[in-house]
């Protein structure tokens, strides 16, 4: 069968439109972005689009849509799920990497304005240099971009203090399926006249726009922070320690992760550089205390919770930390996770939330479900404990043929999710549906609530063009 292209037509319409730097048809390019983090889908696009601003990208939509082309938002390509990278052949990719300017960061306001294909990392360094903080956090930071974070309402490490990222937008730009250019570029607190429209993208995986300018909160910066590793002997013990910094001083708490010791393992297997500063332990939890107020006295807190805590067995060993190296390298050791699964083998990922106080029965359970149905099975477990949003992931037993783990992950991931269901929780906390799980959506949120998604997106998309395959079943 020959390789399916551009219609000419459309291709020399884009090619005036977008030029050498904005058009990309060779196989390099289109490999690259039909091929998402995860490797589990590949469909190279018929091309790559990279417009320069939102009027190239909204005409470039105008013309797909002229051609009856389907189109795949892409940012920095991080997604667990499948969502920036088309579903099937015959898609082109819009990527955003082009349109990467802040263009105004306000320290009165408490705003930021950046457009989509700005790094999260960038836009966290623009708002240090001028004296703010812009809260959101992800270990993916340094490749995700604003549009991709916004479209997929990442949550991350500090969602337990300031939220999600919905909760952190004041205003959108995006261009809509039919190429229109809706601008609802607000700084307002207090908007209260319609519909709330930013919200409807935020979280829509691209499938009803493509966002393309953003304004953001931001929180005043950090005066003081303080980190520790635990060594905890129980998924209990570690909740037990997240309510006692809870109860002794909440304002301080800016994050709060469990890590496993089957997860520690594999990190110290393969990411180089990393150095676990206490002796391994079956389960730890990482403690970050920040603060903007001066002559707080955050490592009293600090030191005083973890005393108590030593004293009575909930944690068994700590390591705090004494300089800014230390402090990263502390987290180094949670970040890294998801690139130690990935280079240890096949694992199935399980992004799900409970109520926080059920994290330890969802771990518990889970563990035994999923070791029953495939004996051997390694639980590589981690995440927000403090949100109750857990990376549930499983990776292949030892030995085991990666493809044919893999070829179990519906089993795996149902198997989890009845017992989060059980559990009155979610089956994707802040990763999405994507292209990996939109199977699941008429069982967990069939009727009038999927019914109203579908009518939302026909409206919007009656085409059935902007990112197809995701999502919706």
């Amino acid at each position: 069968m020959p390789a399916l292209s551009l219609p000419s037509a459309l291709a020399d319409a884009l090619s005036t439109l977008l030029g050498p730097r904005g058009l990309l048809t060779d196989a390099s390019d289109t490999d690259t972005a039909g091929q998402d983090w995860r490797r589990l889908y590949h469909h190279p696009p018929l091309a790559v689009l990279r417009p320069a601003d939102t009027a190239e990208l909204a005409a470039a939509v105008r013309l797909c849509v002229a051609h009856g082309v389907a189109m795949t938002p892409q940012g920095g390509n991080t997604s667990m799920v499948g969502g920036g990278v088309p579903s099937g052949p015959g898609e082109v990719v819009i990527s955003t990497a082009r349109m990467n300017h802040i263009r105004s960061v306000d320290p009165v306001d408490m705003t930021m304005t950046l457009e989509a294909g700005v790094t999260l990392k960038a836009a966290q360094d623009a708002a240090v240099a001028a004296e703010c903080l812009l809260p959101l956090s992800i270990s993916s930071e340094g490749t995700a971009q604003i549009g991709g974070v916004l479209a997929t309402n990442a949550g991350g490490n500090n969602t337990v203090r300031y939220g999600n990222a919905r909760d952190l937008v004041l205003g959108l730009e995006a261009v809509l399926p039919d190429g229109t250019i809706w601008n609802g570029l607000r700084r307002l607190r207090k908007d209260n006249t319609g519909y709330c429209l930013r919200q409807l993208m935020v979280g829509a995986e691209g499938t009803l726009g493509i966002i393309t300018t953003a304004v953001l909160k931001l929180a005043p910066a950090l005066r003081q922070r303080e980190s520790a590793l635990c060594a905890v002997p129980s998924t209990e013990a570690a909740l037990a320690l997240f309510a006692r910094f809870q109860r002794h001083d909440p304002a301080a708490l800016q994050a709060f992760e469990y890590m496993g010791g089957p997860g520690m393992e594999l990190v110290m297997r393969h990411i180089p550089g990393a150095v676990l500063p206490i002796a391994p332990a079956p389960h730890y939890a990482l403690v970050d205390l920040a603060t903007a107020r001066a002559g707080s006295d955050l490592r009293g807190v600090l030191e005083t919770v973890l005393e108590a805590a030593l004293e009575d067995g909930t944690v068994t060993d700590a390591a705090i930390a004494e300089s800014e190296a230390q402090r990263l390298a502390i987290w180094k050791l949670r970040e890294e996770h998801a690139e130690a699964q990935k280079r240890e083998g096949a694992s199935v990922k399980n992004d799900v939330s409970v109520p926080v106080s059920r994290v330890p029965e969802l771990l518990r359970r889970g563990q035994e479900a999923v070791a029953a149905l495939i004996p051997g099975v390694r639980c590589v477990a981690f995440g927000h404990i403090g949100d109750g949003n857990i990376h549930f992931n499983f990776e292949q037993p030892v030995g085991a043929d990666g493809a044919a783990f893999l070829a179990r992950d519906h089993e795996i991931m149902d198997a989890v999710g009845e017992i989060v269901r059980d559990l009155d929780g979610s089956f994707s906390a802040e990763h999405g549906v994507g292209q990996l799980k939109p199977y699941m959506m008429p069982d967990w949120r069939g009727g009038a609530e999927l019914e109203a998604m579908r009518r939302i997106k026909a409206a919007m998309d009656p085409a059935g063009l902007m990112n197809p395959g995701k999502v919706l079943p």
